[in-house]
């Protein structure tokens, strides 16, 4: 009995809390010179609460002035795509983006039936005219079988 209680008062702590937690980051291409340079992502709530908002706040840096673009977040689980989404970067940052440093920030609310395990974001800037990619990156965060369970990987 003592068990239970642990578990539910951790479960409510880690629930209610609004941390942050910072994840490695690997580019697609690993030979590529993209112009825009990523640092990090920071993913907010840590940990990510199932049927609630995820807010993923990437620093990059352009090494360019980009007016305008696209975004595509593609989602895999254990490997299997599962979704795929294309924004307008200037509905993720301000725009037009000068040479330097700037954030792009994504929010998903991950449906509460979500299964638990390892998922890999994969994001892809894409400048618009010329489809140039600008960047590309994939990192990984994991869901927990508990709605309070869920670890970035570093």
């Amino acid at each position: 009995m003592a068990v239970l209680r642990f578990l539910f008062a951790l479960s409510f702590l880690l629930s209610t809390s609004a941390l942050t937690q910072a994840t490695d980051v690997h580019y697609c291409d690993k030979k590529a010179d993209y112009d825009v340079k990523v640092s990090g992502v920071e993913i907010s709530p840590y940990p990510i609460v199932k049927g609630k908002p995820a807010t993923f706040s990437i620093s990059a840096s352009a090494g360019k002035a980009v007016s305008s673009g696209k975004l595509v977040i593609d989602v895999s689980y254990f490997g299997f795509h599962i979704y795929s989404e294309t924004d307008d970067i200037c509905g993720k940052t301000s725009c037009p983006i000068s040479s330097g440093d700037f954030i792009i920030s994504h929010s998903q609310v991950l449906p509460g039936f979500t299964p638990p395990g390892t998922y890999t974001l994969k994001m892809t800037m894409l400048e618009d005219g010329s489809n140039d990619q600008l960047t590309c990156i994939t990192f990984d965060f994991s869901i927990g079988f508990f709605p309070f369970e869920a670890i970035a990987y570093n």
